[in-house]
């Protein structure tokens, strides 16, 4: 006999490469990709790296950074920029390449693999691996609220490093 679960989630998702890794972002929250120029990633304080996309400055997540991914295009302007969207908020993922869009079937991790950051579920792709669907609600808020606090983490830790009194030193 076959037994099928009553019901099945599928979305249309853009399936991305980041280094031997493949993750799903589902292309309703996908806004524009895009190939970077060196000029268009800088670093502004107290929000991190962002792309300038035709004069919006938009926060950059390096996907290979946040899931701790080997062989991944470092550089962005070797990569590819996905602009996703959730609302009005907006980030940039950089990833290394644009495999395809197809519909995906949607299969829960579990209460095993529930606190995962910033990952949705997962899905069996047409070559037998896993993919993971990118949480793109959660990756906006890491983008928004997560670079003011690593700036802040930043700050303390070379106010720890720094010999006490130098703030205050003068030569008169």
């Amino acid at each position: 006999s076959i037994r099928l679960p009553l019901t099945l989630a599928i979305i249309d998702g853009m399936i991305t490469r980041v280094g031997n890794e493949k993750y799903i972002i589902p292309t309703i929250s996908i806004r524009e990709s895009l190939k970077p120029e060196a000029g268009q990633i800088v670093t502004v304080t107290g929000k991190g790296e962002v792309v300038n996309v035709r004069g919006a400055l938009i926060p950059l997540i390096r996907l290979h950074r946040l899931y701790d991914v080997e062989g991944a295009i470092q550089t962005p302007d070797e990569g590819l920029i996905m602009v996703v969207e959730e609302g009005k908020r907006q980030a940039c993922l950089l990833i290394d390449e644009l495999l395809g869009q197809q519909q995906i079937v949607i299969k829960s991790l579990g209460p095993r693999f529930s606190n995962l950051k910033w990952i949705a579920g997962a899905s069996i792709l047409g070559d037998g691996r896993v993919g993971l669907i990118l949480d793109v609600n959660g990756l906006i808020a890491l983008a928004l609220t997560g670079r003011r606090q690593e700036n802040a983490e930043e700050k303390a830790e070379q106010a720890e490093q720094s010999p006490a009194g130098a703030e205050e030193a003068t030569v008169s």
